[in-house]
Formats: structure tokens, sequence, C-alpha cells
């Protein structure tokens, strides 16, 4: 059996190659970016004016004058009007350009203005206050988006802001999330007493459509050529498979046979882990489509979904894995055998930000209501089997 480390090692060296596509900038969000987007100008682009007030020269100000005649008005969309005479100031707009001749802002708030003049009640000001100075943020050329970036709704708002209206992503992949077994049913059935409704791929899908990967549902019987005529036809239509069941060492687990047959090349089969021990993976020549077979079990399947598949589609994108996360164990943990352990996990914190991992152990993997309560997966290594109060280990979730 392979290592957690080994079988991660493996499975990021058969990745994807999904090619580039263009969208639109309405059909952005969530996709992952294949160019850098730069600026086209400052940003700001101007001189903007951030506070509805009056603009006039500092120095006049700070020279004693505290009463302005009000000379003309500036409102956003208006292009740049000019202050000719210091003692005088403009009356501006949030949004609006500064006007030529002019450096503070001062808010209505702060003013008295009548008859056309405006005086100013209070007593301190900052130079240049209230004032957002063109190219603060950025300069013209830089990099505001790069290669690797799966687009959130704010970073939309950059792309839209620099005029690009279309973009270079990765195409998202063709997935196909299999159950198998005959004891299930679909989820708007009513099962027998012998029979339960199918959950996993459920699970699956939701976890990938946080990707925006809307992938298809699939169950398949436990017969040998049903099961691998449905598998061909899955395989040849879509670039993963995911599969959830029938690969343990049961009478009715036929789907690494099943696999091997269709020429899927087996890279490995079992991880020195718990759950999800006999996790398969493989993929066909030139790792034209890569296939995930997990445990049946509910709890098996859900965290090897998060551990290996998530982090695979992530890197097929060219999208860079996120920063790990750790938490300490609010409680000592006693694992037999020693194997690496996903341990379901609650958090809580403490009043300066420590993170506390409370355990949620279950009863088993295949206790899936259990996960209602757990954030996320504690990853207990494999050379301890005692884990104390305090100490910190790696998190597994999305």
């Amino acid at each position: 059996m392979l290592s957690v480390l080994d079988a991660s090692r493996i499975i990021q060296q058969h990745l994807l190659n999904l090619p580039d596509e263009t969208v639109s900038v309405e059909e952005a969000v969530g996709r992952v970016l294949r160019q850098s987007l730069t600026a086209d100008r400052d940003v700001p682009p101007f001189d903007r004016v951030t506070m509805d007030g009056i603009a006039f020269r500092y120095e006049a100000f700070a020279g004693g004058q505290r009463q302005f005649t009000v000379a003309g008005m500036q409102v956003a969309g208006q292009a740049a009007g000019n202050l000719a005479d210091t003692s005088t100031c403009m009356e501006v707009m949030t949004g609006a350009v500064l006007p030529g001749g002019t450096d503070t802002v001062v808010r209505y708030e702060d003013l008295l203005i009548e008859n056309g003049t405006a005086t100013v009640q209070i007593d301190e000001i900052q130079a240049g206050q209230n004032v957002h100075r063109q190219g603060t943020d950025r300069l013209q050329g830089d990099e505001l988006l790069r290669v690797g970036t799966r687009l959130r709704a704010v970073d939309v708002a950059v792309v839209a802001s620099v005029g690009a209206s279309t973009l270079t992503v990765a195409t998202l992949p063709r997935v196909a999330i299999i159950a198998t077994g005959d004891e299930l049913v679909n989820v708007d059935e009513t099962p027998s007493p012998h029979q339960i409704r199918h959950s996993n791929t459920y699970v699956i899908q939701a976890i990938l459509r946080s990707m925006g990967i809307r992938a298809t549902l699939n169950h398949l019987p436990d017969d040998k050529d049903l099961l691998r005529d449905g598998i061909a036809t899955l395989l040849a239509t879509n670039d993963m498979l995911v599969i959830s069941g029938g690969v343990s060492a049961g009478k009715a687990d036929f789907v690494p046979d099943t696999l091997t047959s269709l020429g899927v090349n087996r890279h490995f089969h079992k991880i020195e882990q718990r759950p999800g021990k006999p996790l398969w993976f493989g993929t066909t020549d030139g790792d034209k489509q890569v296939v995930f077979a997990l445990p049946g079990n509910p709890v098996s399947t859900t965290m090897c979904t998060y551990k290996y598949v998530l982090p695979h589609l992530r890197a097929s994108m060219g999208q860079p894995e996120p920063p790990t996360t750790y938490a300490q164990l609010a409680e000592p943990v006693k694992i037999q055998p020693a194997l690496t352990y996903f341990l379901p996990v609650r958090f809580t914190y403490t009043p300066d930000g420590l993170r506390l991992a409370h355990p949620l152990p279950g009863s088993g993997s295949g206790d899936f209501t259990n996960l209602t309560a757990a954030e996320a997966f504690l990853q207990l290594p494999a050379d301890q089997t005692n884990f104390d109060l305090g100490e910190g280990f790696e998190t597994v979730n999305s």
C-alpha cells in the first residue's frame, strides 16, 4: 500500500490536459484564468473626490482663510474643471475628478454655505484629505489578476473595470459520477427494507459544483457486463470518472477489473489511511481520461473527494492549491492501527484566535450523518497512535 503522501504525489503526476477557452465577462465567475490581467490605465485613473463638499487649495486654509466663494460645481462624469483663483472653492461630488487648482476636500457636514460663500467650521484638516490620488491603488501595466486565479465576484468587477469583455480560462472538465450497487435506489424512489437511496453521488456532485463543475449522476448495477458497458460509454464521453463503491475485496466488487479491461492503467489501489483505504486511481494512455474509484462508505467517499479529487482538478485547471491550514486537538485521541487517520472535527476558537479541533468520531465510515456536525477532517499522521491535547495537525476540507 502507498502512503498518503506518495498517493497524492502520483495523482498530481497525472493531470488532465484541459485546453483554453474564451468566455464572456458575464460567464467568468468561478472560472480559472489562463491569462494574466493588467491595468490598462492607472487605478484610479484621476484624482478622485471621495466626499461631497468643497475643494480648494490647502495653502489658503493653512494661511488662515476660512471663507471661500463658491466658483462652480464639479460632478461625477464631467471633465475636469479648473479653479484659477486659489482664494475660492468649487463644490464637488463623490466620484468627480478633483478640479485643477485644488488639492483638498472638506465635506458638507463641516461647512456652512450661505449666499454663495462656504465657511469651514472645523479647525483642523489635512492637506489632500478626501482625495483618492491617481495611481494610488495600481499603476498602468501592473498585474491585477494572475494566471491560475479562480475568479470571484469581486474579481469580475476588476475584469470589467479594465475593459476585458472576454477572458481566456481553463475549459471545465467533463465529469461523470457513478454509483455502483444493487442495494441503491434513486433519491425519488421508496427503498425496500434491504435497500437505501444513493447519496454518495450527490455529495461528490455538490463538492465539484463548488468549483463550477456540473458533473452528471449515473447508477450502474453489480453486473459485470452491464457495469463494463456503462463505464465504457461514460469513459468515451468524459474527461474524468468518479466512481463510488465496488472497489474493495468483495465478490461483487467488479470495478477494478472492469477498469483494467477497458484500458485504464492502474497507478495504485489502496492507501495506508482510514477511512478510504481501498481507493483506486488510474488513467487512460496519455492521461486523456482520469478515474477515481472511491470506497462506497459515505465518510470515505466524502474525505477522498476533498483530499484527492479536488486537488487534482484544481491542478489540472492551473489553480494553485490553497495554503495548508492547521488546528490543535481540543482533547486527546487514540487511533489504532497506525494508519493516517482522517478524523471528522468541528472548530472552536480561543480568545486569542487559536483554532481548536473537537473530534467527532461517530460510528465509523458509514456514519455520514455525523458529518453534518463536522467542519473538516483532521489529518493524523501514521507514525503515532496517541495524539495529545494541544497537538497541531493539518486540516482537510474544501
